[in-house]
């Protein structure tokens, strides 16, 4: 298991080819193969699962043959890429009710009052597209759904270090996104070379 390994979690609910999260997403994978890196990816929009609506449920519960896969990408993958849209100020109800489903405990957490974070030694880069401008939610907004994500969910089960990419402005100039797209594929090299 090493950085070399990247699992790739589209997020966006919208599986029309046309959203900018899924372009970032190719992109990024296309720069871990070109960095030597072995990619997976899980599309959210083309996944299938029920939402949870109890502890015991969660705590109990066997996951679905989808979610048990994911379960097995999480553990293959030395590296986790999160893209997703901004919707309402923070990730959109299809990424939380996936992490609710594969953070359950014996997988991503012990068990007990202090449970253990059974997922350390991987790292993560979570990459956030939004209409506004990215200094207006990182300075105004204090990207705080963002730093939720970081620390209350991936640092929790043990991921760390978590990179972050906040892309604004996705509906401006085409420029801009051809920007970006360049730049997922940097970015893939640098997280596979660490």
């Amino acid at each position: 298991m090493t950085a070399r390994n990247v699992l790739i979690v589209d997020a966006h609910p919208d599986p029309c080819p046309e959203r900018f999260v899924h372009a970032l997403a190719d992109s990024y994978a296309a720069g871990v193969r070109d960095a030597g890196g072995d990619v997976r990816r899980i599309d959210l929009a083309g996944l299938k699962f029920d939402l949870l609506d109890s502890r015991s449920q969660w705590e109990e519960e066997t996951p679905s043959p989808e979610i048990a896969a994911a379960q097995q990408d999480i553990l293959w993958a030395g590296h986790i890429v999160f893209l997703y849209p901004l919707w309402l100020g923070d990730m959109p109800a299809l990424l939380k009710g996936f992490l609710e489903q594969v953070a359950r405990p014996g997988f991503a957490l012990g068990t007990g009052a202090m449970p253990a974070a059974l997922l350390k030694g991987k790292s993560a880069r979570i990459v956030v597209t939004m209409g506004m401008p990215a200094l207006f939610y990182r300075f105004f907004y204090r990207a705080h759904s963002l730093k939720s994500f970081e620390r209350n969910i991936l640092k929790f089960v043990g991921i760390k270090p978590v990179t972050h990419s906040i892309v604004g402005n996705v509906e401006g100039e085409p420029e801009h996104r051809q920007r970006w797209l360049a730049r997922m594929g940097e970015l893939a090299a640098e997280d596979v070379r660490g």
